[in-house]
């Protein structure tokens, strides 16, 4: 098996230990980046943590070579780098939006940019690889999936570790092994809710709501008041604080007076010159140590700054391993290959067309929900209405995240400003035209293609 690798990023690592310490016969890995130094920077840590002789590690000088031959094709690709999600991010908030890399501005700003290059990556898959999977984590996860599903012929599935997340800490919070929790999950991508627990087929969702000890353990941070989620009846993913609670958001950003995108750049620049100083003295030990330190520094602060304004960075267990845990990206991407290239069909969550799901939006509409998985392909399983409580919400999220792709392809700002309007954590016409204005003006690079600006100044 062949596995392509679109997108050289920090999350490369994590990627090539699944990959390379699991039960798949995978026998040639191909990293390609746009910064040939970060593929072959990857390949050379890959082929340090290679556990099994055949399987060879090797950066690809272009898209096409990575692909060519392909089983599987991973996407994780981030246009701009870190330091673009850190522009949007502090951009929205001047504009008096939380930010975030894939909800509000600064997720509407990483999705115009992002959807003509996964296309164009997808378009080749298409042509020189037309049997290949794309594995697609490259973000907005759903908004992704759904322009190469609906605008190709590749074939695509989304992957996101937000639910599994999810899951497991529901597991653990119960004091429950993982296998033994079942939770009806439903949703879009950062979008998401869990509906019922069940344990062993008992019902176990009432022993969460009634008890605020167990709720606050769902989440890194102290995201939804325990009335908020009995009120509900749900749980909702970590990423509807940035709807539920946008304002508090929006508060805590501007005590703290930075971004998660700042933070994470600031970081990711001493990673990477880690990486670099070790791995060009042979001290691949040294490169895992140091990468090891840094998936633990940025797990333990994630979603804390936004939710409670504290700095980000608090001290990691030196005793976790985050290659060995039970969830994360390398996880949900070997099992989704795996189920894929199997004859007995598995149980995933992912991200694929609503064909035979939720009755309030399109077949071809990419919705996040439990699958069976096998060599054929993803099957959803029977899925309920919408509640009440959140039909409207995902419809118009739904209709938010076509009216983006199209905005895309045709390079309109005119469907831009109303995509973004449409947004729920935007709403409103002038706050939208505001913040495409500023980006008109800082990101030339990326939007002197796009039409109709005149309406960003009317």
């Amino acid at each position: 098996m062949k596995i392509g690798v679109l997108g050289c990023g920090l999350r490369t690592p994590l990627l090539l230990h699944g990959l390379l310490h699991c039960d798949l016969a995978i026998t040639q890995v191909d990293l390609f980046d746009t910064d040939p130094a970060r593929s072959q920077l990857m390949a050379q840590l890959g082929t340090a943590m290679t556990a099994v002789a055949r399987t060879r590690i090797a950066p690809a000088m272009t898209a096409e070579q990575a692909i060519a031959g392909c089983d599987f094709v991973i996407s994780s690709v981030r246009v701009g780098n870190m330091q673009t999600r850190a522009a949007d991010e502090r951009l929205a908030l001047e504009c008096s939006f939380a930010g975030q890399e894939t909800t509000g501005p600064a997720g509407f700003a990483m999705a115009l940019r992002t959807i003509p290059v996964a296309l164009a990556y997808a378009r080749v898959v298409e042509r020189i690889a037309p049997e290949a999977w794309i594995v697609n984590f490259t973000n907005p996860a759903g908004i992704i999936a759904q322009a190469i599903s609906t605008k190709t012929a590749a074939r695509v599935i989304g992957i996101c570790d937000t639910p599994a997340e999810l899951f497991f800490q529901i597991a653990r919070a119960l004091g429950e092994p993982p296998d033994r929790v079942r939770c009806d999950y439903f949703g879009l991508n950062h979008l998401g809710w869990v509906r019922s627990v069940e344990v062993d087929g008992t019902d176990a969702i009432g022993r969460l709501m009634n008890d605020d000890g167990l709720l606050r353990r769902l989440y890194p941070a102290e995201l939804f008041h325990s009335s908020f989620l009995r009120t509900l009846g749900m749980l909702p993913t970590e990423y509807l604080f940035y709807y539920y609670n946008q304002q508090l958001a929006l508060k805590n950003q501007r005590r703290a007076g930075v971004t998660r995108g700042e933070e994470l750049h600031s970081l990711n620049q001493r990673v990477w010159a880690d990486l670099t100083t070790s791995l060009h003295a042979n001290r691949a030990d040294a490169a895992l140590q140091s990468y090891r330190l840094y998936l633990n520094r940025r797990n333990v602060s994630y979603m804390r700054l936004d939710a409670a304004a504290e700095s980000a960075f608090q001290a990691p267990d030196p005793n976790w391993d985050p290659f060995e845990g039970a969830t994360g990206y390398h996880r949900i991407a070997v099992n989704a290959i795996r189920a894929l290239t199997g004859s007995q069909a598995q149980r995933l969550v992912l991200n694929v067309p609503n064909r035979g799901g939720f009755s309030e939006l399109e077949p071809t509409d990419i919705v996040e929900m439990p699958c069976m998985v096998d060599r054929s392909g993803a099957r959803l399983l029977p899925a309920r209405r919408l509640p009440e409580s959140v039909r409207g919400l995902v419809v118009t999220v739904k209709e938010y995240e076509r009216m983006t792709i199209r905005a895309a392809i045709e390079r309109r700002w005119d469907l831009a400003a109303l995509a973004l309007t449409v947004n729920p954590i935007v709403g409103n016409w002038n706050g939208a035209r505001t913040f495409l204005q500023r980006l008109a003006d800082r990101d030339q690079e990326h939007f002197a293609a796009y039409g109709g600006r005149d309406i960003l100044q009317s």
